[in-house]
């Protein structure tokens, strides 16, 4: 009896220290989520249409799958038809096209509330439309961009929540400038679901009326006579610099 008793003594001797090790050795981590299943292609709810002055209409395939509360804001917007006549006012050759501002400077947005960084897996090739912000991460609201060449090292520092699948052409007569001296704009922003028209080019510019009276600048009188003369003008007011506009950086 007593030599069974000092068997099973010693077996739990030497089971303990491999019991112990295994105690000690850290979990695996866990299985990545998987991933959301992205909208089809031919999903018009998630198909946002920018009819541009450029001569097209541009067919973006939004990603809620990735991007949720982005995508959801571009939708409210276009709804409201708040892009509806704004500018691409920062267009750099070889980069991207960044619109969406009702300033026109880069420093405005819409009365909806920031979008928080969806920074996600889809990379910044061409094509790809990106959520513009200030230094915040978190400072996304009305303006994106369209990239013209890849540009991959703004991947997962900003938030691409879609893709131009149709109008690229398009996107690439963009007037370029920072800003532009004759600035492409956004006739009208749709998303496909709610039946928009077919494209309608923007008015050519009214002509010019050769038989209306040619005046001096800022005057008034007919041209041919001499300028009234004005006072010398007041020490001009010093302006504060320009808030950062809300771009992708470089």
């Amino acid at each position: 009896m007593r030599l069974f008793a000092g068997l099973f003594a010693f077996a739990a001797c030497l089971a303990s220290p491999a019991l112990a090790a295994k105690k000690d050795t850290p979990a695996p981590p866990p299985a990545p989520a998987p991933r959301a299943e992205p909208p089809a292609m031919t999903d018009k709810e998630n198909l946002l249409l920018l009819d541009l002055s450029t001569g097209g209409r541009v067919t973006i395939w939004l990603r809620p799958d990735v991007a949720p509360k982005m995508v959801a804001q571009v939708k409210t917007l276009t709804r409201q038809h708040f892009y509806d006549g704004l500018t691409f006012h920062r267009v750099i050759d070889g980069f991207m096209a960044q619109g969406g501002d009702p300033k026109g400077d880069g420093t405005g947005g819409s009365t909806l509330p920031n979008v928080p960084a969806e920074f996600n897996y889809l990379p910044h090739v061409r094509g790809a439309v990106s959520a513009a912000r200030a230094d915040d991460k978190n400072s996304a609201n009305s303006q994106f961009f369209i990239v013209f060449q890849p540009r991959l090292a703004l991947d997962k520092k900003y938030t691409v929540f879609g893709r131009v699948i149709d109008g690229m052409q398009y996107v690439d007569s963009i007037e370029r400038g920072e800003p532009p001296q004759n600035p492409s704009r956004i006739l009208h922003a749709f998303i496909a679901s709610d039946n928009p028209p077919a494209y309608v080019a923007a008015p050519p510019p009214p002509p010019a009326d050769l038989g209306a009276p040619v005046t001096l600048p800022g005057t008034g009188a007919p041209a041919g006579t001499a300028a009234p003369k004005k006072a010398a003008p007041a020490a001009a007011a010093r302006k504060a610099p320009a808030a950062k506009p809300a771009q992708p950086r470089r």
